[in-house]
Order: structure tokens, then C-alpha cells, then sequence
């Protein structure tokens, strides 16, 4: 599995959009500094996702992913691809015992294909909206990760690069 995590919240994302001809369209900002983390694990092989929502990123919210993981997958290994993030990396960090972590080469984002989750999640649920409050922002962010979850083919085509593939195979 891939793993990576998020910030969102009630910062606008203006992005271009349609409008017929001749109108302009109209696109609300928000410059509130409010947001939540989105943790996610992704299998490339078969499209599985697990999240999760946390106020930080830190050592305990990501000893408490990793363990919401283990518990959603009891009799399977899983061999966890992280970034080296801080939290990832902390002595105090707990690994469960059916879990491996592998640190990615520092300054690799595109070796992570956990971000394309992001970009999908940005470009589809969030892209020129405006959120009353952080738990409206945070709950779009859970539609969209639950949908994408629902949705394990198109996951496995976002994800499933042809280096993993080989990978996998072996």
C-alpha cells in the first residue's frame, strides 16, 4: 500500500470552468485558515483505500492510521510505502506487527501514486466551492474519499503504474 496525507479545508481552489458564451463566470473565494488532515493508504493492486480524518498530523494520529489499517486488513501483510515525513519516521511511532513501513527517497512526491488521490479529490470535490464552516469542508472531503473508496477499478487505474505492476508481479 501507498500512504500519504492532506490538508483541507475552507481555503478556496479557483479553477478555471465553463460558461456559455458571452457570460463570465463567478467564482467565490474563501481566505479562512481552517482544515483538518486526510490520511489515506491505497493498494494499487486492487484499489482498496482506507482513510481516515484527523485535526494533526503528527505521531499519534498516524500511529492511530496505521492501526485502522491493520484492524481493516487482520490476515494480510501489508508492506506500507510512506514519505519521510516526521511523524513517519518518529521513535515513537507504532508499527503494528502485520505492518511494514518503507521510507520513499527524500523530495519523491511522484513516486507516490497515494497522490493522485489528492489531486482527484482537489480537482472534483473542492475545486471553486466556499464552506460555511470546517466540518462542511471536512465532510466533503469524507464524500469524496468514500466515494473514491466505492470505486476500487478507478482507483486501480488512477494508482496501478506500470512500475508497480512489475513490481507486483514478482
Amino acid at each position: 500500500m501507498f500512504q500519504d496525507e492532506a490538508r483541507f479545508g475552507r481555503m478556496s481552489d479557483p479553477r478555471s470552468c465553463w460558461a456559455p458564451a458571452p457570460l463570465r463566470p463567478l467564482i467565490n473565494l474563501a481566505l479562512v485558515r481552517e482544515f483538518r488532515y486526510e490520511y489515506a493508504a491505497v493498494s494499487p493492486w486492487d484499489g482498496h483505500l482506507d482513510y481516515m480524518t484527523a485535526e494533526k498530523m503528527n505521531t499519534e494520529n498516524m500511529t492511530m492510521f496505521l492501526d485502522q489499517v491493520s484492524r481493516t486488513h487482520p490476515n494480510d501483510f501489508c508492506v506500507m510505502v510512506v514519505d519521510g515525513a516526521s511523524s513517519h519516521k518518529s521513535k515513537d511511532l507504532v508499527v503494528p506487527g502485520n505492518m511494514s513501513l518503507i521510507l520513499l527517497p527524500p523530495y519523491s512526491p511522484e513516486l507516490n501514486p497515494a497522490e493522485q488521490i489528492w489531486n482527484q479529490l482537489r480537482r472534483n470535490y473542492f475545486a471553486n466551492c466556499v464552506f460555511d464552516s470546517l466540518s462542511a469542508a471536512t465532510e466533503q472531503a469524507e464524500k469524496g474519499l468514500s466515494e473514491m473508496a466505492s470505486n476500487k477499478a478507478a482507483l486501480h487505474r488512477l494508482t496501478n503504474w506500470p512500475w508497480i505492476s512489475v513490481i507486483l508481479k514478482d
